[in-house]
């Protein structure tokens, strides 16, 4: 395998609503500064420039937050994809893997969310290469699973199969994907081993991966296929309007009998929630965490909270979080930060285009 034919895709499709309201369209969640001075951004290029190289680096992303995006990555048009719609990660991987097959014939390809937390980037980028050796020599699809920490309902998991073979050390066959669980199987799970947490990091080469499209979901691989003989922005809306809307995971992944997957135990969060980035920061059942700006806290244990241009004060609450964005105030539980989804699509119902 040659360097010169490893590629990086950043995947900054979504939608980011659990992180309302500091995440809006015009100012996506991988743009926020959770963690020190970088964005989620930042970090994901940073890892997928030291993967591939920096001419080798892309970027797939949805038409409202494209602008800023763009602006944000540094990175030439050519290699910013831009989705004419959101239609789930299947279709966001066959547009990308189609534009880097057509550059580079040979080309193996990460796939990276722009929005997870990895801190350890050296143990990411060895993962990451023992994973596109697999998938150059035996065409594996390969997906990273971390090990799990905590009975996690918000993680798809994979179930670990028989090991790939001497050639392959470390990785398996995926014997099953078990999708978000209910917190009794969670705990299932965890309590039997053999499974990890599927970090939505996949590495493969990219005709592999739009052979298996075109094999599990066809559907799909039609749409596609009109852009891919003319490429043009009519050709890809039509595509993209008569594209199955599915995760790669359910599309292929479910389906395809290619994919292993790398157990990995680095530090790793999705960043998926207001809790999830509270925990991230350290917030537990003693302490607090201000992400930015001003704010007094008295007898107010395992709160996260972020202020923007004026002082906030807690007194006598916990579990909460507390994010403001100047134009509008987010009062929530932790514990039922998923459901901030719920806010957005009230607003939405409500026609608040000037809050989304």
């Amino acid at each position: 395998m040659a360097d010169a034919h490893l590629h990086a895709v950043v995947m900054a499709g979504g939608a980011g609503e659990r992180f309302w309201p500091r995440s809006r369209r015009a100012r996506p969640k991988p743009l926020l500064r959770v963690a020190g001075g970088a964005t989620l951004l930042d970090a994901a290029l940073a890892h997928a420039r030291r993967f591939a190289g920096a001419d080798r680096v892309w970027l797939v992303c949805t038409q409202p937050c494209a602008a800023a995006l763009r602006k944000a990555s540094g990175l030439p048009r050519a290699r910013v994809l831009v989705e004419p719609e959101g239609r789930n990660t299947a279709m966001a991987v066959a547009f990308a893997a189609a534009h880097v097959a057509a550059r580079d014939p040979d080309a193996v390809t990460a796939f990276l969310p722009a929005d997870h937390a990895i801190p350890d980037g050296a143990a990411l980028q060895r993962a990451l290469r023992k994973a596109a050796r697999a998938a150059a020599r035996a065409g594996a699809l390969v997906t990273l699973g971390v090990a799990p920490t905590r009975p996690e309902t918000g993680y798809g998991y994979i179930q670990v199969g028989r090991a790939a073979g001497p050639a392959y050390p470390g990785l398996h066959r995926v014997r099953r994907f078990v999708e978000k669980p209910a917190l009794a199987v969670a705990r299932r799970l965890l309590r039997s081993g053999g499974h990890l947490w599927n970090a939505g990091i996949f590495v493969w080469r990219a005709d592999a991966i739009l052979e298996e499209i075109e094999r599990c979901e066809p559907a799909l691989a039609r749409a596609l296929a009109a852009y891919r003989d003319r490429p043009t922005r009519a050709s890809l809306a039509r595509a993209y309007r008569g594209a199955p809307s599915l995760p790669i995971d359910v599309a292929v992944l479910e389906r395809s009998r290619r994919v292993w997957t790398l157990p990995v135990d680095f530090p790793w969060s999705d960043v998926g929630s207001w809790a999830s980035l509270a925990a991230e920061l350290g917030v537990d059942a003693r302490h607090s965490r201000v992400v930015d700006g001003a704010a007094l806290l008295l007898d107010a244990p395992g709160n996260l909270v972020w202020p923007d241009r004026r002082f906030v004060a807690l007194l006598g609450v916990e579990g909460l979080a507390v994010i403001d964005a100047g134009d509008a105030l987010l009062v929530a539980r932790l514990d039922r930060s998923a459901d901030v989804r719920r806010v957005v699509a009230a607003l939405r119902e409500r026609k608040r285009a000037d809050l989304l």
